[in-house]
């Protein structure tokens, strides 16, 4: 078997697109003709988006925040996962908190997570992140 050939000719013969889709057969779609119903994905494709994700989150928000490489692990980890969750605009929203952060109150800056429609929404991961937030202690 010649694999790079191979890769070529599939790739040619299914194309490639990024985003999911419904094939010619109404299966739902993805990459070079990957039948997501199917197939689906295996762990460690699953932990290598992540890892990409979790990268553009952290790129993202150093550059619409530049002061969170001022935080430590824990509590840079907080906002990248808030971020994952709601986009880094939609953390940008939380300018209390943000503020809070800046003047290195990190009580406040847990209350304000709590006192969100996000913490609403997202339940016991609130309590946990604003835990984190707080103690600078992983939870």
């Amino acid at each position: 078997m010649n694999k790079q050939k191979l890769m070529a000719q599939l790739r040619e013969h299914e194309g490639l697109r990024l985003k999911p889709y419904y094939c010619t057969a109404g299966k739902l779609t993805i990459g070079i003709g990957r039948n997501l119903e199917a197939v689906g994905l295996r762990e460690d494709e699953a932990i290598y988006m992540l890892n990409n994700d979790i990268n553009e989150t952290y790129s993202k928000l150093r550059y619409a925040w530049s002061k969170i490489i001022l935080l430590d692990d824990a509590r840079q980890n907080v906002m990248i996962n808030m971020a994952f969750n709601i986009g880094v605009a939609g953390l940008m929203k939380f300018s209390k908190m943000l503020n809070a952060l800046a003047l290195e109150d990190y009580e406040q800056a847990a209350k304000e997570m709590l006192d969100s429609k996000w913490a609403e929404q997202v339940g016991e991961r609130a309590v946990k992140l604003a835990m984190q937030m707080r103690t600078g202690q992983f939870q």
